[in-house]
C-alpha cells in the first residue's frame, strides 16, 4: 500500500478499494458502492473494482452491465466468465420449467377434451 503525504488525508485508489470490499463483506453495500464508485471515478478500468460492483448489484441487469464490463477490461477474467454463464443457465432453466409447465396444462386441456368428445359420442342415442 502506498504512503500517504503528511498533508494529504485523502485515501489512494487502492486504500478506497480495500475500504470498498470491507464494507462489502461486512453487508454496507450502500457503503462499499461509494468507494467503489471513487475508484472507478479515477481508474474506469479498475478491473477488481468492477468486479465487486457486480457482486453488490442491486438486481440482475446490473450485475450483468458489471460482469460484462470487467469482461471488456479483461476477457480473461474467470470469474466474471463463469457469473455470467451461471446467470445464462439459471435463465435457461427457468424459461424451461415454463415452458414444460404449459405444455403439461396443454396436455392435461387435451385430455380433457378428449373425454368430453369421448363422453358426447358414448352418449349418444
Amino acid at each position: 500500500m502506498a504512503k500517504k503525504d503528511a498533508g494529504s488525508p485523502q485515501p489512494n485508489r487502492e486504500e478506497l478499494l480495500q475500504m470498498g470490499i470491507r464494507a462489502a463483506k461486512d453487508g454496507n453495500n450502500d457503503g462499499a458502492r461509494i468507494f467503489f464508485e471513487q475508484v472507478l471515478s479515477q481508474d474506469k478500468r479498475n478491473e477488481r473494482a468492477t468486479i465487486w460492483m457486480a457482486k453488490i448489484a442491486t438486481d440482475k441487469v446490473e450485475r450483468k452491465k458489471w460482469l460484462e464490463k470487467t469482461l471488456e477490461i479483461n476477457p480473461d477474467n474467470v470469474q466474471a466468465r463463469d457469473a455470467l454463464k451461471k446467470m445464462a443457465y439459471v435463465r435457461s432453466a427457468t424459461e424451461n420449467r415454463t415452458l414444460l409447465m404449459f405444455g403439461m396444462v396443454v396436455g392435461v386441456l387435451i385430455v380433457l377434451a378428449l373425454v368430453v368428445v369421448v363422453g358426447i359420442i358414448l352418449t349418444r342415442p
